[in-house]
């Protein structure tokens, strides 16, 4: 037990010593200041208060809705196709906009917050004092401090993956002991009772549900309880004088008392009634809670802390030069950094870390990825349903997963994919006519649907894109090159190639649509996510022809497809029909205005400004920049003029898609101003005063604002920090052989001409380790996973270093300039 408590010890002060801790000197008023902590597949919103604690809690798999069928609502939508096409053929954009209403599906469903968990102090009356709470995400631990009438409060709170639960740890030197009420609410249909020592709540989701934003005087919710997915939550208190009434948990004059939370869903996966074929989830609960009690509190917490670090503590990263750690809470030095001329390289660094943390914490649940607040939701009608929207925000979220070294965390998404397949194989078919592939819209859900959204009435600019397929795939071909798993990508590439199969079935020749010139394939109907043009008449519409954000993602698809079947020595004719295909599609355009143009004809923008920037796929998180007709470098500048035209007000996670896409295009300096811009302080959403801050930024608890909280601008900005610090390329020529290319220090901004990162991952199976000084890398260790060559560029304001190096499997390269 005494190396138990001192291993528990050595990594509460390691972390520390680091400086990756959130602090705040007050509770949290607001969901924008509690502090978030999650096992992967359980989370913890946590307040801290000192009267009435609140933990808000979440499962990831518990949503609304059951299993669906991807035609009942349309089944005979692709008919409407060839009218599409022929509208635009003749140039009447408003009819082919009102005929796209007919290719449209059902919505998706609501993901559900579980409840609260209400820790209610009742010896209130003294006067508190000392008060501080925090989150250290060197250990995922968070702690929450007070003095009442000079007696010391502490608490402790951990979701742990290993033993599947939430601990809470109450302790206090008060000879009267804690007297405290432990209840359990929801918002959900729920049946609460004690059982002996212990709270249960048995509750249900509803069998279907309507998004926020439909509005057509329905009910957004329909209950049955022999329907939807079923939930048990079970609170377990451990102390010497813990009683229960009928509904809740009483802490009688404890010094210190132990609160065990589990919980379990019915959901068996998305193709399965979760009533008739649910998992036993009440079992399940109360096979957990038995776990919980065979291990002390301190087992439990060595366990969770010994699994965490084995992942979180792979990359470290110094930003300037290391001083001792900013004790400031942190919402005070977010509102600091404000100001430009404030340079804060530890809350950089503390921003990039906790991304890395977010991750490990909400995406460890097989077939289920992080959702667009990752795991954490309190409204049982939240924005945007809470699901998977695939035009950006989950991609995006998994954007720093190989290179910050959580390839671990990817597997949520790329197992998710293979149901996304089945069920696209239905809507490839009804909804675009489309015989092979598969292929996804932009929303999707735990129940895997694909189809469009919109129900006959969703506007075409977000309802009726359907290249999630195209996008998603190419993390299979990431994680490939990141990993360079044989058997992984012999598994996952029939996905790979049955969306880039929908890709070349869905093609039309420009000469089909009634363009002169030389022939070309695009896609035909087009949309480019969310964004309306403005045509030579003065029309804003959104669907089109030849949109160039579909044909970026359609050549990145097929590029990955064909270097997947030349490393596993398969599929020759589909490779030659890829190829074929790729030699075919419509090169990108460079505008009047010198950029890359976003519709296939030199439109305007609605509006100028608009927070996607999907047109620019090939330069990131894509590599295809080479159309076979443009220079690459007329294509990069014609991109970054785009995103001059763009400028730098956006919502959070356009900010971090933009971080990326300026290190791509080696600029420093704007990669690191649309960092700074990343964390701009945003005041929470319920917060009414007169210094309240909007827009899109950073929240106090350093969740991201679209505004309200999305969670992939916190990945993409954790993301772009690596593409700022280290770029690499993986390619696979037409005989089958690799080449490997990585690029140190191609976007440094000035203010981190000091530094140091470890263990953050390269494409070609490839830790990187360095530390640089004056913007020049001075020490280097490269370790392979296997024997490759790599073309290595070191780049510094002196210019640039490059080397050819040849790497052996677990050996250490290394590369030091001598002082």
């Amino acid at each position: 037990m005494k190396k138990i408590l001192l291993f528990a010890l050595a990594a509460f002060c390691c972390s520390a010593a680091l400086g990756q801790t959130l602090r705040y000197n007050r509770p949290a008023s607001y969901f924008e200041e509690a502090l978030v902590i999650g096992n992967g597949t359980m989370g913890g919103i946590i307040y801290g208060d000192t009267r009435t604690d609140r933990i808000s809690l979440n499962d990831i798999t518990l949503w609304t809705g059951e299993p669906c069928n991807m035609t009942v609502f349309a089944p005979d939508a692709h008919k409407a196709v060839p009218d599409i096409r022929e509208a635009l053929r003749q140039g009447d954009y408003k009819q082919a906009d009102r005929l796209q209403r007919r290719v449209q599906g059902h919505f998706t469903q609501n993901y559900q917050p579980m409840g609260q968990l209400l820790i209610e102090y009742l010896d209130t009356l003294g006067r508190v004092a000392d008060y501080s709470r925090w989150l250290d995400i060197g250990n995922a631990t968070a702690h929450t401090h007070w003095q009442r009438d000079g007696h010391a409060y502490d608490v402790t709170y951990f979701a742990t993956h290993p033993d599947s639960a939430l601990v809470v740890r109450i302790t206090t030197d008060n000879p009267a002991g804690l007297h405290a009420r432990i209840s359990f609410t929801s918002q959900l249909p729920c049946h609460i009772q004690t059982d002996g020592q212990e709270l249960q709540a048995d509750g249900y989701a509803a069998y279907s549900s309507l998004p926020s934003y439909h509005k057509r005087g329905e009910e957004h919710f329909s209950y049955d309880p022999n329907r939807g997915i079923h939930f048990c939550t079970a609170v377990r208190a451990v102390g010497d004088s813990v009683r229960t009434d009928s509904t809740s948990i009483l802490i009688d004059g404890d010094s210190e008392v132990t609160i065990y939370v589990v919980s379990a869903t019915s959901f068996n996966g998305y193709d399965k009634d979760p009533v008739r074929e649910g998992k036993p989830y009440k079992t399940l609960a109360a096979q957990r809670m038995r776990g919980l009690l065979s291990s002390c509190y301190d087992e439990l917490l060595s366990r969770h802390v010994a699994d965490y670090q084995g992942i979180y503590n792979r990359v470290q990263l110094t930003l300037g030069t290391p001083r001792q750690a900013d004790q400031r809470p942190t919402d005070e030095q977010l509102r600091e950094y404000v100001d430009e001329s404030v340079f804060n390289p530890q809350l950089e660094a503390l921003y990039f870390q906790y991304g890395r943390y977010l991750l490990i914490s909400c995406s460890r649940t097989p077939n289920v990825p992080a959702n667009l607040q990752g795991l954490w939701n309190e409204r049982i009608l939240p924005p945007w349903s809470c699901n998977y929207t695939t035009n950006i925000n989950l991609p995006e979220n998994y954007w720093a997963a190989e290179t910050a070294a959580l390839p671990e965390m990817h597997q949520s998404l790329l197992t998710f994919m293979q149901e996304l397949q089945k069920s696209g194989e239905q809507t490839a078919k009804a909804y675009y006519g489309v015989e092979q592939g598969w292929c996804l819209a932009h929303n999707t859900d735990i129940w895997a649907m694909t189809c469009p959204v919109g129900m006959n009435t969703g506007d075409p600019s977000w309802a009726n894109w359907n290249m999630g397929g195209a996008w998603l795939s190419t993390h299979i071909w990431e994680h490939y090159a990141f990993s360079l798993d044989r058997d992984f990508l012999s598994r996952y590439y029939p996905i790979l190639r049955g969306a880039a199969e929908f890709c070349m079935g869905w093609l039309v020749s420009t000469r089909d649509m009634g363009v002169a010139g030389r022939e070309y394939l695009i896609t035909a109907p087009a949309t480019s996510p969310e964004n309306i043009y403005v045509n030579d008449s003065g029309y804003q519409g959104s669907t089109c022809y030849g949109g160039f954000a579909d044909l970026a993602m359609i050549r990145e698809c097929l590029a990955d497809a064909v270097q997947a079947a030349r490393v596993l020595g398969i599929d020759r004719d589909f490779r030659k029909q890829a190829q074929q295909t790729l030699a075919r599609l419509q090169p990108y355009k460079i505008g009047r205005k010198g950029n890359l143009q976003e519709w296939f004809y030199d439109w305007e923008d609605k509006d100028p400004h608009h927070r996607h920037q999907s047109h620019l796929f090939a330069v990131y998180p894509g590599h295809q920049t080479d159309d076979g007709m443009n220079r690459k470098e007329d294509i990069l500048r014609a991109a970054s003029r785009t995103l001059e035209l763009k400028g730098d007000k956006t919502t959070g996670w356009s900010t971090g898609w933009r971080v990326n896409l300026y290190a791509r295009l080696h600029d420093a300096r704007n990669a690191y101003h649309i960092y700074r811009k990343l964390l701009s302080y945003v005041s929470p959403d319920g917060y009414k005063g007169p210094d309240a801050r909007r827009g899109g930024g950073t929240y106090p608890n350093l969740l991201d604002a679209h505004s309200p909280f999305q969670i992939d601008g916190n990945f993409g900005g954790c993301a772009g920090v690596i593409e700022m610090l280290m770029q690499s390329r993986y390619d696979i020529d037409r005989k089958g052989r690799p080449s490997l290319a990585i690029d140190l220090l191609p976007a440094l901004p000035a203010n981190w001409s000091t530094g140091s990162v470890k263990g953050i991952r390269a494409r070609g199976a490839v830790t990187v380790d360095m530390t640089w000084e004056e913007g020049e890398v001075k020490a280097l260790t490269l370790t392979a996973g296997k024997p490759c060559e790599v073309s290595l560029i070191m780049y510094s304001g002196k210019g640039s270093i490059k080397r050819d190096v040849k790497l052996q499997a677990g050996v250490k390269y290394q590369y030091m300039v001598e002082k």
